[in-house]
């Protein structure tokens, strides 16, 4: 048990903090049943720059799948290749419509308190990307996103472009492992809009060169009914909607479509700052998952209604024993 886990111990006992405690004790208590971990990450997580602390749980074995927004997948690589000209902006409460304006015209996309730089980040990987989009159009190859990307990535040509140390970048850290990634509603991202430019354009002649959607769904069942019945999977949830929603969904697929005797997930904790309100999916508790057969009455489920910035981190040291 090293200082940071030691200190959580001793401070963090009641309220939010005891129920991180909880979700970071059960777990450690999974991994060690000989379970696996699929996190489902939402939000801004990859410009929060979380790959700090989730590439080093991907290394180690921790975490054996990730379900994430298009744009955490992307931002995962312009952070890595344009670091040094993000700006951030710790005043953003007070700025007027007129400031923001004034941030468009600079090539500076504004997530909460840090800017992305249009140019440097966006447009550089749009160029590499294109590349790969194209040879694949020409020659019938189809991929998912995510492979078009860990492909780039483990081709070695954008190391020269490199601005973090590349221990920092989950998604390369998943490639390395080659653990399965779905990117569900990857077309509601930047390279996603881009892409269906360049299909309207005409550069890429057929819109299904990257593979979406249903045969997401499809590509992770397999990866479930391969690895569920010898291994419990658990489900770690960083904010709500679809990177959620779609991923734990695949349990009552198999288990209520295909009449499959699927395990159900073996584990849940979400942290989101969602209030619970009517007919949200971010803000509902664990247990309304029962009715939707996704989780058991004895699954172990956790709530930690916080800033996942804060919360994650924290969570992942104490799971590495750090």
């Amino acid at each position: 048990m090293g200082h940071i886990s030691s200190f959580m111990q001793e401070h963090y006992r009641h309220f939010n903090a005891a129920a991180m405690m909880d979700a970071a004790e059960a777990y450690k208590a999974h991994l060690d049943n000989g379970g696996k971990m699929l996190l489902a990450m939402a939000g801004a997580m990859s410009t929060a720059e979380l790959g700090v602390s989730l590439a080093e749980m991907i290394r180690r074995d921790k975490i054996h799948a990730v379900s994430c927004t298009g744009a955490n997948l992307e931002e995962d690589v312009f952070n890595l290749v344009a670091h040094n000209h993000y700006v951030r902006v710790p005043n953003y409460r007070d700025f007027t419509p007129d400031d923001e304006a004034k941030l468009l015209t600079k090539g500076l996309n504004r997530v909460t308190d840090i800017c992305i730089p249009e140019d440097e980040a966006i447009r550089s990987i749009e160029n590499e990307i294109l590349e790969l989009w194209k040879a694949a159009d020409e020659s019938g190859e189809r991929l998912f996103p995510h492979e078009f990307m860990s492909r780039l990535l483990l081709s070695g040509k954008l190391e020269k472009k490199y601005q973090i140390d590349p221990k920092n970048s989950w998604l390369l850290a998943a490639a390395q492992k080659n653990i399965p990634i779905i990117v569900p509603g990857w077309e509601d991202s930047t390279l996603g809009n881009i892409f269906a430019s360049h299909v309207m354009r005409g550069d890429i002649k057929n819109p299904h060169t990257v593979r979406t959607g249903v045969e997401y769904m499809t590509f992770l069942a397999e990866w479930y009914r391969d690895t569920a019945p010898k291994s419990l999977i658990g489900f770690f949830q960083i904010g709500g909607g679809i990177a959620g929603d779609f991923t734990i969904c695949v349990v009552p697929m198999l288990r209520q479509d295909m009449g499959e005797d699927a395990p159900l997930w073996g584990y849940f904790c979400q942290i989101s700052d969602s209030t619970t309100s009517y007919g949200s999916y971010s803000g509902a508790v664990p247990n309304e998952k029962i009715t939707w057969e996704k989780l058991a009455i004895d699954t172990p489920k956790f709530v930690v209604e916080s800033d996942a910035t804060i919360v994650a981190p924290l969570v992942f040291a104490y799971v590495m024993g750090m």
